[in-house]
């Protein structure tokens, strides 16, 4: 573990993330996702989004696979861009969530050049070497086998294909990271069973960041995948990480 990561989760561990589990669990969160995104990053998820698509240098002609797609806001802020992708594959494993998804494609009129499949990020249902660039947002860690989820993404990406990953961390700045870990161990999973009426998945979120290995630790492990030029940035101070990397030539 590398000196500027070291820490001590602060919940249990290890986590249930079978994937029914976690399904189900999305999937009961469905229809408040969206608002309880915005409320708790008190709207800074559309621009970390917004600086993930952009790590990607989109020329208008790629293919984008979104793994953990959720409700579709990357898939569809990838489409938007400008430049932006040529066609969009969003893939979830929670039915729910993929159904609030297609309601927003369709309503941005996106249907023609975004699609949305269910399936698991450990078994993603692509081809080999047949998209251009793939996207995680806030994803990767409910996965329940980080390595094997990070090998069937350079599976499933072109040689010289990019990736751009957003995942939670913890700022690193002394009391800084004191008051972060406060809100984001006491008050974001009351408001957050407050407004999804939904306790469990809004305890498990803090559960799921403190036991995940983030900023130079998770690079690591793409690199271990077989990426190369994997990077971690701090976003927010901090509080959230842009992970990027490309499968080798």
């Amino acid at each position: 573990m590398s000196a500027d990561t070291g820490r001590q989760s602060a919940v249990p561990l290890p986590l249930d993330k079978a994937p029914s589990r976690i399904a189900g669990m999305f999937d009961a969160i469905a229809a408040r996702y969206d608002l309880l995104n915005m409320v708790l990053s008190l709207g800074l998820d559309r621009q970390w989004r917004r600086r993930a698509i952009a790590s990607l240098q989109l020329t208008g002609t790629e293919r984008v696979l979104d793994v953990c797609a959720g409700t579709a806001d990357v898939a569809i802020g990838t489409a938007l861009a400008q430049p932006g992708s040529h066609r969009v594959v969003g893939v979830d494993f929670a039915g729910a969530m993929l159904a609030k998804g297609r309601e927003k494609i369709a309503a941005a009129g996106l249907s023609s050049r975004v699609q949305l499949v269910r399936g698991d990020a450990m078994h993603l249902p692509v081809a080999d070497a047949s998209v251009d660039a793939l996207t995680i947002a806030f994803g990767i860690r409910n996965v329940q086998v980080t390595d094997a989820a990070c090998r069937e993404m350079l599976r499933v990406l072109k040689p010289g294909g990019r990736l751009a990953i957003l995942e939670f961390g913890l700022p690193q700045a002394p009391g800084l990271r004191q008051l972060y870990s406060w809100y984001f161990l006491r008050v974001l999973p009351r408001i957050g069973s407050l407004v999804s009426r939904h306790g469990g998945a809004y305890s498990y979120l803090p559960a799921s960041v403190g036991a995940f290995p983030w900023g130079q630790d998770f690079a690591d492990l793409l690199t271990h995948a077989g990426f190369c030029a994997a990077a971690s940035r701090p976003l927010t101070l901090g509080v959230v990480y842009l992970y990027t990397a490309s499968r080798p030539r």
